[in-house]
């Protein structure tokens, strides 16, 4: 009887351990998602510079820092649509907002001329936030050897060389200044599955991203700067395909102020919390499931991108 009893107490332990475990996980997720305060960004500086902000989730932060008083730098590719967005800056905030404009195509020029023009662009600027928010996919899903050269070298270009020669603009100034935050956007295809399927080369560049903010949040922490790459699953943008938000899918301003709660936090971060359960979801299932279920989906789409292809084609 005496070892039974010690058996129960011990199987007993063990539960109450990680009923324990698990009840802290889920009450952290809460704070983190719900209770936490956000820094105060002006802390860094009272500037931020922003790429891709001319749609999407990048100009729903620009929109979202403005109203926070920040001034702002928008580095875009698209001329009109970035007088469009600086327009709209100003106008929802009496025409006080300050703004400046870089127009850089990513994917055009090599990274020493994409640091040179950033480093004109905010001479005399104290930029204390640095979104490294652009990028760049296929129209829809594909093989491997179906994805032409230009279109990986653009890719390769947005997602790598200009995320990473804009940071090496930047960081100058926030090394002299000792503060500033910098987010670089990834995606749950490099963190959260096992594998992506059909977006291979866009998935493995937003993989470089993760390692990138990874390193170089230990390199720089040291010097008050806070580095965070940040796990978007699907938003409604333009670059998804998906027009509408749900449950799962948030518009880019309802992501923009999930994305600024977090800025200064984990060097990862899932900052939409409906994001965040389908990240556990994924994780918790077998990689064999989530890979079959990945090619199956994106396979349906890919046949709807190639008719769509060859019927305008035709017109």
């Amino acid at each position: 009887m005496e070892l039974q009893s010690l058996i129960l107490i011990a199987i007993a332990t063990i539960g109450f351990i990680s009923l324990c475990n698990h009840l802290a996980k889920f009450l952290t997720w809460v704070w983190v998602m719900f209770l936490r305060p956000p820094k105060n960004l002006k802390q860094y500086g009272s500037w931020a510079l922003i790429t891709g902000s001319a749609d999407g989730i990048g100009k729903a932060l620009a929109l979202e820092l403005a109203s926070k008083g920040l001034g702002l730098v928008l580095v875009d590719r698209d001329t009109l649509k970035l007088k469009a967005t600086c327009q709209q800056i100003r106008e929802e905030n009496g025409g006080n907002a300050s703004v400046k404009t870089i127009v850089i195509d990513f994917s055009k020029l090599p990274g020493d001329e994409i640091a040179k023009k950033v480093e004109e662009g905010i001479a005399g600027l104290d930029v204390g936030i640095l979104i490294n928010n652009a990028g760049f996919s296929y129209l829809f899903p594909r093989f491997l050897h179906e994805v032409d050269l230009e279109m990986a070298e653009s890719i390769v270009g947005v997602n790598v060389v200009g995320t990473t020669w804009v940071t090496k603009a930047v960081l100058p100034g926030m090394l002299k200044r000792k503060k500033g935050a910098i987010v670089n956007i990834g995606s749950g295809s490099s963190v959260a599955i096992s594998s992506f399927p059909l977006f291979t080369i866009y998935a493995a560049t937003k993989a470089f991203i993760a390692m990138l903010s990874r390193s170089i949040s230990l390199e720089y922490k040291q010097h008050g700067i806070d580095i965070q790459c940040q796990i978007p699953m699907f938003v409604a943008t333009k670059m998804t395909s998906i027009r509408r938000s749900s449950f799962f899918i948030p518009s880019p301003a309802t992501y923009s102020k999930a994305s600024l709660r977090a800025i200064g936090y984990d060097q990862i971060s899932v900052p939409y919390w409906t994001h965040s359960l389908q990240w556990c979801l994924m994780r918790v299932l077998p990689d064999a499931v989530v890979d079959w279920s990945l090619l199956w989906y994106f396979s349906g789409m890919r046949k709807r991108g190639q008719e769509k292809l060859q019927k305008n084609n035709k017109q």
